[in-house]
C-alpha cells in the first residue's frame, strides 16, 4: 500500500501572518484561510459568522415562480410537487410540501419510479396528472431540458415551475418559471445550491411577499442541510449557513422522521455533515435506488411517529439490501478488470447489474482506480442506463457532452451525471470517452494524491487550533476537513487494532507524544515503513473523548516515511 502525492496549499507567509495577527488566531489557522481563499480579515469574520442570505429574486423568473404559486394557493388549485428519487429531490418535494401544505394549499406528491420511469419529467407522467386535475406543476432536481414534456403541459393547459440546480441548455423550456441559478446572465452571487436550498429559497421569497405560513421557515434547514451535504454542492456562502443551522435542527430531531431515521441508524449523538453523508442519507437513498422514493417523502413529512417508525424501519431493511447488491456488482466489476492495464477512464456494463446501486460502485471505481468511472445496468430492451463520477478535476459533463451523438441522453454536474445509451454504441462510446480523458489528462493524474493546508510543528496542535477549526464547520465539499503536515515523527509505538487500523503513539523532537489512528490503514509494515523509521504524519486533528477525559488525536490522512532534509 503506497502512501499518496502530497500537494501543500501555496501559502503567501506575508499574508498567513496579517491574518493570524488581524484576528489573534494561529498561524495555522490562517493557512486554512488562505488555502480557502479567505485573505482578508473581514472575509475570515464572515466566513465564521455564516453567511447573511441573499435575496432571492435575484434567481431568475423568482417573480413569476411566486406569484404563481399564490394564484394556486389562493384559489385551491391541485399543485402537484414533482421531485427526483434522490435525496436533493426528496427533501426538496418534502420542503415544498410542508410550506405549502401549510398555507392550506391543495398540494400532493409525485416521484417518478427510478425502473419504470426512469431520471425527470416523462411524458405519461404529465399526462395522468393532468388528467387527475392538476394544474400546476413544480419540479425539484429535474426539468431545465425537459423540453418536449413542459411542452406536452403547456398544450394540456398545465403550468409549470422549474426548480432545478443542473447544468442548462441556452434555450429554456416552455415553463411559467426556470429557477435554476446556472442560467446565463443569472445574477444571484452564488450558484452551488441544492434543489431543496432552491425550494427554500422559494419559500423564503413567498413569505417575504405575502407573509408568514403555517410552518416557520427556519423548521425546514433540517431538510435543506439533508441534502445540501448528500448531494455533495459545496459548503460555502449561504450553504455553510444552511447546513450548520439544520445540523442543530437534526440534533434536536424536531421531526418525527428524523428521529425514526436516527434511530434505526443507530444515531445517538449530535449530528455532523459526516452523520448525514454516512448515515441519514444512504438510508434516504434507499428507498429510490430499490423501491419507491415515495417512502422517503412520506418519511419526512408524516406527522405521526408510529408511520415515521414504520417507514424508517423499511429504509433500513433497503439499505441493507442495497449494501448486498453493492457488494456483489463491485466483485463482479473488479473481475472484469483483472489483468487489464490501467485505462484512462473505466465504462461498465451488465444486463445483470442492477440501475438503483450503479452509481454508488461508479464512485467506489472511481476510489480504487482514481480515474472517471461509468457503470451502467442494461435493460432487456438493450438500452444501458447509469451513472457516471470523476476525481482529479476532470469535468464529467463537459466530457460526456464531447460523446453526446453516440449517447441518447446525458445529464448532471461535472462531478455525477447519468447516461443512458444503446448497448450497440457501448463499446465505441467507451473508446471515445477514454480518448477525451487521455486528451485532458496529464502524467501523475492517476496518482492518488492528497491536499495538504500547511505543514505545522506538533507542538503547535493544542485546544486553541482545535477550537479555532471548529469556527470553520460544517465541513465537506468546497470546504473539506483541515490536513496538516508533520515530518520527521518518532514512532514510540505503532499495532493495528480492529484489524485494519493504525494505531500509532508519535513525537517530534521533544513534543509530548500525540495518540493518531488511521482508520483502514493496516500497520506500517504493510504499508512498506520500516518500524521505528521516522515518519511524516498528514492528518486532521480532533478530540477524542474516552473515559471521562478529552485527548487530542490525530487522525491520519496518510504517512510516509521521512526523507532527511
Amino acid at each position: 500500500m503506497k502512501s499518496k502525492l502530497w500537494v501543500f496549499r501555496d501559502i503567501n507567509l506575508s499574508q498567513r501572518a496579517s491574518l493570524a495577527e488581524a484576528l489573534s488566531i494561529s498561524p495555522a489557522t490562517a493557512s486554512l484561510f488562505l488555502a480557502r481563499g479567505v485573505t482578508t480579515a473581514d472575509e475570515a469574520t464572515t466566513w465564521m459568522s455564516l453567511q447573511t442570505p441573499h435575496d432571492p429574486f435575484l434567481i431568475p423568473d423568482m417573480e413569476q415562480a411566486v406569484e404563481r404559486l399564490h394564484r394556486a394557493v389562493t384559489t385551491q388549485e391541485q399543485i402537484c410537487f414533482y421531485g427526483d428519487y434522490d435525496v436533493d429531490g426528496i427533501t426538496a418535494t418534502s420542503v415544498y410540501l410542508s410550506f405549502f401544505g401549510g398555507l392550506g394549499a391543495q398540494v400532493r406528491a409525485y416521484v417518478p419510479h427510478r425502473l419504470r420511469e426512469g431520471y425527470g419529467l416523462n411524458l405519461g407522467a404529465v399526462q395522468r396528472l393532468h388528467d387527475e386535475g392538476i394544474s400546476l406543476l413544480v419540479t425539484s432536481d429535474c426539468g431545465t431540458t425537459s423540453h418536449k414534456e413542459i411542452a406536452l403541459a403547456a398544450r394540456l393547459g398545465m403550468d409549470v415551475v422549474v426548480t432545478d440546480h443542473h447544468q442548462t441548455d441556452e434555450e429554456m423550456p416552455p415553463a411559467v418559471a426556470v429557477l435554476n441559478p446556472h442560467r446565463a446572465g443569472a445574477l444571484y452571487p452564488f450558484r452551488g445550491l441544492c434543489s431543496a436550498a432552491l425550494a427554500y429559497k422559494v419559500a423564503q421569497a413567498y413569505q417575504s411577499q405575502y407573509g408568514a405560513g403555517g410552518v416557520p421557515l427556519e423548521s425546514l434547514l433540517d431538510l435543506v442541510a439533508l441534502a445540501t451535504v448528500a448531494d455533495v454542492v459545496p459548503l460555502q456562502d449561504e450553504n455553510r449557513s444552511f447546513v450548520r443551522e439544520g445540523l442543530v435542527q437534526l440534533s434536536r430531531g424536531a421531526r418525527c422522521g428524523v428521529r425514526a431515521l436516527k434511530q434505526v441508524a443507530g444515531v445517538t449523538q449530535d449530528c455532523t455533515a459526516e452523520t448525514i453523508a454516512y448515515k441519514l442519507a444512504p438510508r434516504i437513498n434507499a428507498a429510490g435506488r430499490l423501491d419507491d422514493a415515495m417512502l422517503g417523502v412520506r418519511l419526512l413529512t408524516t406527522e405521526n411517529p408510529l408511520e415515521a417508525q414504520q417507514l424508517a424501519d423499511r429504509l433500513e431493511q433497503l439499505n441493507r439490501e442495497r449494501q448486498r447488491i453493492e457488494v456483489d456488482i463491485m466483485s463482479e466489476a473488479m473481475a472484469s478488470l483483472k489483468g487489464l492495464e490501467a485505462p484512462a477512464a473505466l465504462v461498465l456494463a451488465s444486463r445483470h447489474w442492477h440501475l438503483g446501486v450503479v452509481g454508488i460502485v461508479a464512485a467506489r471505481l472511481v476510489d480504487r482506480f482514481h480515474c472517471p468511472a461509468i457503470v451502467m445496468a442494461i435493460d432487456e430492451q438493450g438500452v444501458a442506463k447509469g451513472s457516471a463520477r470523476t476525481t482529479g478535476g476532470f469535468d464529467l459533463y463537459q466530457g460526456l457532452a464531447s460523446c453526446r451523438e453516440l449517447l441518447m441522453g446525458f445529464g448532471g454536474h461535472p462531478s455525477a451525471a447519468g447516461v443512458t445509451i444503446q448497448e450497440s454504441r457501448i463499446d465505441e462510446f467507451r473508446a471515445r470517452f477514454s480518448e477525451v480523458v487521455a486528451g485532458w489528462s496529464h502524467e501523475g493524474a492517476k496518482v492518488p494524491t492528497l491536499n495538504v493546508d500547511a505543514e505545522v510543528r506538533l507542538d503547535e496542535v493544542n485546544l486553541q487550533l482545535i477550537q479555532e477549526i471548529c469556527s470553520l464547520h460544517p465541513f465537506g465539499a468546497g470546504n473539506p476537513e483541515p490536513t496538516f503536515a508533520v515530518t520527521s515523527l518518532e514512532v514510540m509505538d505503532s499495532r493495528t487494532v480492529g484489524e485494519k487500523h493504525l494505531k500509532m503513539t508519535v513525537r517530534q523532537g521533544k513534543s509530548m507524544p500525540f495518540d493518531s489512528i488511521g482508520f483502514g490503514m493496516k500497520s506500517l509494515l504493510e504499508r512498506g515503513i520500516p518500524l521505528r523509521a521516522p515518519v511524516d504524519l498528514a492528518f486532521t486533528p480532533e478530540l477524542n473523548h474516552w473515559n471521562g477525559r478529552d485527548r487530542i488525536q490525530l487522525r491520519i490522512r496518510d504517512v510516509r516515511p521521512s526523507v532527511s532534509k
